[in-house]
């Protein structure tokens, strides 16, 4: 197929009633695993690339990672998303490297750790919007702080997220702003903060609503029905790969994140992207960590690379399954980004 935006998918998704999971991407086997779990289950493809990633990998290495994705499964739509962008001019920077959608983070100032503003995130998102859509890329904002309603503790991930304690207030979405941020800035999505966060450690128990405020999204969607919202920070974190990682060496402490069947009731009140980092990451390290273990005079990484990869493939067909996205990639007839300019105008 080809790639597309992140508003035609989304689009789709709300029409017919259904959540996609963004994946993020750092590495060659991240995204085979991704591209060949949306294979076999017939879903389209959100990858998503943030400044760490391409920091890793290298700008050029990953475009041209992405690009043979898209040739070698030409039956799935692909968008390729900037995420948490620090400032207009890094999403201009990601646009002219191909990506189809980009976030403005304008939540924290441009260091990506400080606060910001109502106004100062409402300024840079004006502007990175009327920078994307006069070509036709979707761009994404964030309302809200990610961080624990349990801790008050802000959440960091590869550089990005803010520092020391936040407010509940900041850590908590306002629909009545909600609605006006998107009045004001245009974006095609929302992310929003009911209590989630980054990496592994999201919650010390299992969630219940005073820590993870999912009943929160159907006020949101209410204020602003047209704009597509986005769970950051959703991973759920898996406990038989928390296990397996501890089994063969891994020193993880008990640590819990959003159950799937949360993610679900959210993507019924209107959530329509889910951001999933961490269960890839702990999926791949466990199955590595199990083969090196379980065959110690093993040391091609290749062996460990296509476990690895198997590994990322079951978690991502799973999360194609339960967000209702499996069996819509050939049901999307894509639009290129030259018509999507139209729908800004």
């Amino acid at each position: 197929m080809a790639f597309i935006s992140l508003r035609q998918l989304l689009d789709h998704a709300a029409e017919h009633g259904y959540g996609v999971p963004a994946f993020n991407v750092n590495n060659l086997e991240q995204i085979q695993a991704i591209m060949e779990a949306a294979e076999a289950c017939d879903a389209p493809v959100i990858l998503q690339a943030s400044a760490g990633a391409r920091k890793y990998a290298g700008e050029a290495y990953l475009r041209h990672m992405v690009l043979a994705a898209v040739e070698s499964h030409p039956r799935i739509p692909v968008v390729l998303h900037q995420d948490h962008g620090a400032s207009a001019a890094v999403c201009l920077q990601a646009i002219q490297s191909g990506f189809t959608s980009v976030m403005m983070d304008g939540s924290l100032l441009e260091d990506a750790k400080t606060p910001a503003s109502y106004d100062y995130n409402v300024e840079v998102t004006q502007d990175a919007c009327r920078l994307a859509h006069a070509v036709g890329v979707s761009v994404e904002g964030e309302l809200g702080c990610l961080g624990s309603l349990e801790s008050g503790q802000a959440g960091e991930e590869d550089g990005v997220g803010a520092e020391g304690t936040l407010t509940h207030d900041q850590l908590l979405t306002d629909p009545a702003q909600a609605s006006d941020f998107v009045a004001r800035t245009g974006v095609d999505a929302l992310a929003i903060a009911i209590g989630t966060s980054h990496g592994a450690y999201k919650f010390s128990r299992k969630p219940t609503g005073d820590i993870l405020a999912i009943d929160r999204i159907a006020a949101i969607h209410a204020a602003v029905p047209d704009t597509h919202l986005v769970m950051h920070g959703s991973s759920s974190v898996p406990q038989e790969w928390l296990e397996i990682v501890r089994r063969y060496g891994g020193d993880i402490k008990e640590t819990y994140g959003v159950p799937v069947e949360e993610i679900q009731r959210g993507i019924r009140s209107g959530v329509r992207k889910v951001n999933i980092d961490t269960d890839i990451r702990l999926a791949m390290t466990g199955a590595m960590r199990q083969l090196f273990a379980e065959q110690p005079a093993e040391f091609d990484p290749r062996k460990a690379l296509a476990a690895a990869r198997k590994a990322a493939k079951g978690i991502c067909q799973a999360r194609f399954e339960a967000f209702g996205c499996a069996g819509q990639a050939s049901r999307i007839a894509p639009v290129p980004l030259t018509a999507m300019v139209q729908r800004y105008r």
